[in-house]
């Protein structure tokens, strides 16, 4: 039957109830009219009538199904019955009630559930402060009070158990408190009054735990498992004497535990979970922290932390894997959060002991191959999806991670770290895990910290005169596979198109950083390395001065004209390796961002090279010429080393001119192209005719000798501004020669003598005179200029 023809079925239905609820009304109308003539005084039978039926005798009018037509439905519209006062009431309980659906649900809530439990968690905290002041005052013997206890347990057990059938949560809740009464009472018989044996008392508790599982199991109410195994955990606290017996409550929670472990086979009650996860580890932290150093419990220590790991282990795994459900957030937090606690214990618990402290790196592996197995084991028999074997194969490489720093030292664990974030990487990324993806992140940045740290002890190792083999050494081949690593880890980023499905900000912070750092690194690298090597030829230069003194100390005298070389030779790797990265970006990877890098990277390096590396360059000189040190010869390879540099620079200039024309720059670079080489060039000849007349014993006349060059340099800038229609040059010419003559009648002329100032009045005169010839010749061209740039 299709849609239609239910739909007419309901409807003549709707009709039918409807005529019939009218009859029904009629009849009960005409039941309260009687009953109200009656009670009236002065009330006379009237001649009754027979009414046979109020209710409508027409035939019904449901036709059958095969005569129902197949026609559209018309719209269904609802039957407005009149309205009567005696309608009223029951429309206004129908009203009250549904305004009050919720607070009747939570007034049930609080009335049949919340109250119980809070009743049977006062009981048997009232049954505990009872014992325990039973206890103190002696008022009965221990054998009464046990006896007494499981009596009430007992008859509290068979209560719940006579309730079930009625009245279930109330009697769940009630099981719940008796079997926790049961816990303690045996816990108070063994602890403190030793009336039953070890063996007894844990059978007992097994006992009880077994039950607590089947009754939660058949109740199907959490609330048992909770009460009668979490709230268990309360029992040694409230009957404690302070006698310090941890193994007998270590023991007691392990079989609490258990019952959990055997429930988490067939219910996957989260908060039970958690609850016995928080206060097992909490109370086992704050008995273990507590620790004086003269109690260690090293066994104890290991033993009961690695039962209550493998228990959580099994237990947060089990109901998942046996009905092959998928893990969510919780589930994996709780998996770390059960691996770290336990390694950490372990780790402070090995390290206290001076005899296992070379176990901690053999430790951290050990948890490394329990996660392996049991990854395998999953990966083997399929007892879960892909994403947990991922997760617990992370977990394997986290431990593989820490073991590396904790037994090794040094270069190799900045290697491993480098390596073993590249494979990560490229797991997560080529091969679509994101988990690993994930993992490598920190390790990215772990490893490069670590490079950092190795080239901070190994460069006071190198202080301390030991000598080094440049290249052949830990240090460089350390760093060699970091560059190799993080280029890989690059390469692999630009080749894997797929669009980041999680943790996009990360992917979006390594795309600058991976590239920065291999840049940075690999700079630093070779930098290490020249500073290295002048560090052993200084180490190598060590004389003794006083070999045969009768003093206990010993004076060394050591050549440092090679630490101003090893600076020079730093700028000069410095102006090689910025014009190669120009050289590059602009060749072959055509990157605007590293283009961008190139121009401030380089701007950078000119600034530092006309400032500090030129002076450096003149103490070089300065270093040559005086040669005060009797025991060390300096070669004129001072001087040569300055032309070496300034054939760099140039190259540098050149690879900036290249970099503005390659179109990678959106900024019109003309100008600042100009400035940077007109000042550099001006910057350069100034140093130049400073060294010159250094080497030509003239130091006193370089203030003429500049003044002089300033003057000439400014009449090129203006003639080369007007030969190029270059306003910015000709302005630049002019504020040249205002500085120079500032300089001349500031500071020039209290040193020069009457000749020289002769000489450079004259001079700069001539140079004024050519320059107002120039602008009047050619002041057409400047004329168009200034039109073409209007």
């Amino acid at each position: 039957m299709d849609d239609s023809k239910k739909l007419n079925l309901l409807l003549v239905k709707l009709e039918n109830l409807l005529l019939r609820q009218q009859g029904f009304e009629e009849e009960i109308k005409a039941l309260r009219d009687e009953v109200s003539a009656l009670q009236s005084p002065g009330y006379s039978p009237p001649i009754t009538k027979t009414v046979e039926n109020v209710v409508p005798t027409a035939p019904s009018i449901i036709p059958p199904a095969a005569e129902i037509p197949n026609v559209t439905p018309p719209p269904f519209r609802p039957v407005v019955l009149p309205e009567r006062k005696d309608r009223q009431e029951p429309n206004f309980a129908d009203k009250f009630k549904r305004e009050n659906l919720v607070k009747s649900d939570f007034e049930k809530f609080i009335g049949e559930n919340l109250i119980s439990k809070i009743g049977i968690l006062i009981l048997i905290i009232g049954v505990a402060i009872g014992a325990k002041y039973a206890i103190d005052h002696e008022m009965i013997s221990p054998l009464t009070r046990i006896i007494l206890g499981y009596a009430v347990g007992a008859g509290l057990m068979a209560f719940a158990i006579k309730l079930k059938a009625k009245y279930e949560n109330f009697s769940a809740v009630l099981v719940s408190g008796a079997i926790a009464i049961m816990y303690f009472i045996t816990y108070a018989a063994y602890d403190f009054y030793s009336l039953i044996p070890q063996p007894l008392a844990f059978a007992l508790m097994v006992v009880f735990t077994s039950f607590t599982v089947i009754a939660a199991i058949k109740y199907n109410k959490q609330v048992i498992a909770h009460i009668g195994l979490v709230g268990a955990y309360a029992v040694p606290f409230l009957l404690s004497n302070g006698s310090g017996q941890v193994a007998v409550l270590f023991t007691y929670m392990a079989i609490i535990n258990i019952g959990i472990l055997i429930l988490s086979f067939r219910k996957y009650w989260k908060p039970l979970l958690y609850a016995s996860f928080a206060l097992t580890w909490i109370i086992f932290l704050a008995w273990r922290l507590d620790l004086s150093s003269d109690k260690n419990f090293f066994l104890l220590s290991l033993l009961f932390s690695a039962i209550f790991f493998v228990t959580f282990y099994i237990t947060n795994l089990a109901y998942k894997v046996s009905k092959k459900e998928i893990f969510g957030l919780s589930d994996v937090v709780l998996i770390l959060l059960n691996a770290f606690i336990y390694y950490g214990i372990g780790y402070l618990i090995l390290s206290e002991n001076k005899n296992s402290v070379e176990l901690l790196g053999l430790f951290t592996l050990a948890n490394a191959v329990i996660h392996f197995v049991v990854s395998v084991i999953i990966y083997k028999r399929k007892l879960a999806d892909k994403n947990l074997f991922y997760l617990i194969l992370a977990v394997v490489i986290t431990f593989i991670t820490l073991a590396i720093p904790v037994q090794l030292n040094g270069g190799w664990v900045t290697i491993f770290w480098t390596v073993e974030a590249a494979v990560l990487f490229y797991l997560g990324r080529v091969k679509l895990i994101s988990i690993y993806e994930k993992l490598s992140f920190p390790l990215i940045f772990i490893a490069f910290f670590s490079l950092i740290q190795d080239w901070e002890s190994y460069g006071s190792y190198y202080n301390t005169g030991a000598p080094i083999t440049p290249i052949f050494n830990v240090l460089f081949l350390t760093a060699a596979i970091f560059i190799a690593g993080f280029s890989w880890i690059y390469y692999v980023g630009k080749k894997s198109v797929e669009q980041p499905v999680e943790w996009p900000w990360m992917r979006q912070i390594l795309t600058y950083f991976i590239p920065t750092v291999l840049l940075l690194v690999t700079y630093l690298t070779f930098r290490i390395e020249i500073s290295n090597y002048f560090n052993t030829q200084i180490e190598l230069t060590k004389i003794n001065t006083t070999p045969n003194a009768k003093t206990n100390f010993d004076n060394y005298q050591y050549n440092y004209n090679f630490e101003k070389l090893n600076t020079a030779w730093i700028y000069i790797y410095t102006l090689i390796f910025v014009s190669l990265l120009t050289f590059v970006n602009i060749k072959k990877l055509r990157i605007r961002e590293l283009a961008v890098a190139n121009l401030v990277i380089n701007l950078v390096t000119i600034v530092a090279f006309l400032t500090h590396g030129l002076y450096l360059l003149s103490d070089l000189r300065e270093a040559y010429l005086s040669n005060e040190n009797n025991y060390f010869v300096i070669s004129s390879f001072n001087i040569g080393i300055r032309y070496l540099s300034i054939a760099f620079f140039a190259l540098l200039i050149f690879q900036c001119y290249k970099l503005m024309k390659s179109g990678l720059l959106n900024i019109d670079s003309k100008i600042m192209f100009d400035s940077l080489i007109y000042i550099s060039l001006l910057w350069i000849i100034s140093s130049e005719l400073i060294n010159i007349l250094s080497l030509s014993g003239l130091t006193d006349s370089y203030k003429l000798g500049l003044s002089m060059v300033w003057g000439i340099y400014s009449l090129f800038l203006i003639s080369i501004g007007i030969a190029k229609n270059k306003k910015h040059l000709r302005i630049g010419a002019m504020v040249l020669f205002v500085i120079t003559l500032v300089k001349l009648f500031i500071y020039d002329m209290a040193y020069l003598s009457t000749i020289s100032k002769t000489i450079v009045f004259v001079s700069l005169g001539i140079l004024l005179l050519i320059i107002s010839f120039l602008y009047n010749k050619y002041k057409h061209l400047i004329t168009d200029d200034v039109q073409k740039e209007n």
